[in-house]
């Protein structure tokens, strides 16, 4: 049990990583910032390591791109989120259709509504209740594909199968 937690505290270390390194990757849309490569590292996680996993990721990656100012308050709602509902999913279906599709909505639609209280109260701009649904959609949607064409190609090649046993021994 401890070496199995000891590898994927190193592995969510290393999906951290990867979405800082990748944090100059972004599309703007209105008054967020969309990143494509959260919500792919969402998907991995939450097939990898679980949802738990996935939301201290998120956690992690939306601290420091907000204290490195290349991201805003609005990547807690919408990472988090999209990372606990795919996580869940997969935890429960082991299915990645439905899988990918709660990242996208986890994210776009749950995460967009509750961006809209932060957006408001905290940093103090005017928004409507569904201001950054589309923006999120827009973002999850380009991420989730991204993952699920490494996803399809890792297990082609029998890697994710691999990575899994490895975590898990």
């Amino acid at each position: 049990m401890k070496h199995e937690t000891v590898k994927k505290l190193v592995v969510s270390g290393m999906l951290v990583a990867v979405i800082i390194v990748l944090s100059g990757f972004y599309i703007p849309v209105g008054a967020s910032k969309c990143f494509p490569i959260q919500h792919m590292v969402n998907v991995l996680a939450a097939v990898l390591l679980g949802p738990w996993w996935g939301v201290g990721i998120a956690f992690c990656a939306s601290l420091i791109r907000n204290l490195m100012g290349t991201g805003t308050l609005l990547a807690f709602p919408g990472s988090m989120v999209g990372a606990l509902c795919c996580g869940l999913v997969y935890q429960y279906t082991k299915k990645l259709v439905p899988t990918y599709i709660s990242e996208v909505l986890g994210t776009g639609v749950l995460g967009g509504i509750l961006a809209f209280p932060i957006a408001t109260l905290v940093m103090n701009k005017e928004a409507a209740l569904f201001t950054y649904v589309l923006p999120f959609l827009v973002s999850t949607a380009g991420g989730t594909i991204i993952a699920a064409i490494l996803i399809g190609i890792l297990a082609k090649t029998h890697a994710l199968s691999t990575m899994r046993n490895a975590l898990e021994s």
